[in-house]
């Protein structure tokens, strides 16, 4: 009998990214109107110390895999371990954010075992009987799917950003488990040699609470200090559009939309951007979004929660020092 509610916890650094949290509260809701265990599970080397957090944000169990061939994320490597972790303990459902890691591990981990899997979900309902059903946006965001699955494991990657972040509880215990991962060289296929990471003051995209981003109406990578200025002030993250990154003004990491990232803020500034339906289906699930433009016919308006006609180049200076009074104060 297939049992328990998983949250694959995804860690850099022994640091827990923010999604992994996120499910872990809407998985405590979950669990408690199913009656279900919910169960953290991660993956690493030295992480052992992060069950204490995992506990405190909702979890009943904390699984620890420690192994050095999982220090850092390689495919081959987590899906092995999860595939035998899986299968050993039958969960009932399998959540994991869908990220750069969760988007890649989630389809293969589902081909091992033979299941469905539901990617991008924005929400999860129960019915009277806690049966499953995950809703999705297809066709850039114009519409939503709703799938749900007979078959157990259930296996679903999650938005960043869809549910709120639980209040964290530090008595809170749970029943802490290490488990081991057979690892071999067939499992290895790629090995990771060296990671670079850039270091920056300012969250990462797909996390950040707060978004400003630049499109064709920035004019040139120049500008984008005045959205940099904005963003410091406010805690944001920066992003682009397609028109921008392909200009050669912002790297591609920094683009949303669907060829890009997909981001779900509280607040999304987009500034100089048209709107085209490519960007649409990158932040069209933030839940407020303020347009700036000097083209009161931009599409850009036709999605947003507060706009502003205007040039950006005189408007977003203007909020810079307004937010500046406000944080200040």
């Amino acid at each position: 009998m297939a049992k328990g509610i998983w949250v694959v916890v995804e860690q850099r650094e022994q640091q827990i990214r923010k999604v992994s949290l996120e499910l872990l509260g809407q998985g405590r809701k979950m669990a408690d109107e199913t009656g279900e265990p919910l169960v953290a599970v991660v993956l690493g080397q030295g992480i052992e110390g992060l069950a204490q957090t995992l506990a405190a944000n909702g979890a009943d169990k904390v699984i620890v895999v420690e192994n050095e061939k999982l220090a850092e994320y390689t495919t081959g490597a987590y899906t092995s371990a999860l595939n035998q972790l899986i299968r050993k303990e039958e969960p009932q459902a399998v959540l994991m954010g869908n990220t750069a890691v969760g988007k890649d591990l989630a389809p293969r981990l589902a081909q091992r075992l033979g299941v469905g899997l539901a990617s991008d979900c924005t929400g999860i309902e129960l019915d009277a009987s806690s049966f499953m059903t995950f809703k999705r946006p297809i066709y850039a965001g114009k519409a939503f799917e709703y799938l749900a699955s007979s078959v157990r494991p259930i296996l679903a990657t999650i938005r960043p950003n869809t549910f709120n972040l639980p209040a964290a509880d530090d008595s809170r215990k749970a029943d802490v488990v290490k488990e081991s991962a057979e690892i071999d060289a067939a499992d290895l296929r790629a090995i990771l040699k060296e990671v670079a990471i850039a270091a920056s003051k300012r969250p990462e995209l797909t996390e950040a609470n707060i978004i400003v981003s630049g499109g064709r109406g920035m004019k040139g990578p120049e500008n984008y200090v005045i959205l940099e200025n904005l963003a410091d002030v406010i805690g944001a993250a920066v992003g682009a559009s397609r028109a921008a990154v392909d200009a050669g003004w912002r790297e591609q990491k920094f683009q949303v939309g669907q060829t890009g990232k997909t981001v779900a803020p509280t607040l999304y500034i987009a500034c100089g951007i048209s709107g085209a339906i490519q960007h649409l289906a990158g932040m069209g699930s933030s839940k407020f979004i303020v347009a700036i433009n000097k083209d009161p016919e931009a599409n850009i308006f036709n999605v947003a929660d507060y706009g502003i006609v205007g040039d950006l180049f005189e408007v977003v200076p203007v909020l810079t020092e307004e937010f500046k009074k406000i944080v200040s104060a």
